[in-house]
């Protein structure tokens, strides 16, 4: 499976990065179980703004997108957001954006990701 990168690795924050990995990975799989693609194509893009991961296949294309609710959910979870694209013939392309403030394990000076309220 070709897989690329683009951009300086940096390290995300523990939830981020196993959502990451648990979205690609479903992605990875689906394509080998569900849509019997020959070539699978995986790619993740680092950048100021933003982080991207995308999974594409050459398979039958997907109909239902089994899965994918939860998908979306584990995506929103994480600040994300979360694409496919899906044609009967011509594959499957998924595609997972984060902003970049929200993904990284530094967050920009004097901004808190997650705020903790103590109570009583």
């Amino acid at each position: 499976m070709p897989r690329t990168g683009e951009g300086e690795s940096r390290d995300l924050l523990p939830l981020v990065r196993d959502e990451v990995y648990r979205i690609g990975g479903e992605a990875v799989r689906n394509a080998f179980r569900h849509a019997q693609a020959m070539r699978i194509e995986m790619d993740i893009h680092y950048d100021r703004r933003v982080l991207r991961l995308r999974v594409r296949d050459d398979g039958k294309g997907r109909s239902g997108h089994s899965g994918l609710p939860g998908r979306h959910e584990r995506a929103k979870l994480v600040g994300g957001k979360l694409t496919v694209w899906s044609e009967a013939g011509s594959g499957t392309e998924v595609e997972l954006t984060i902003p970049a403030s929200v993904a990284h394990a530094k967050a920009p000076e004097g901004r808190k990701l997650f705020a903790r309220r103590q109570v009583g």
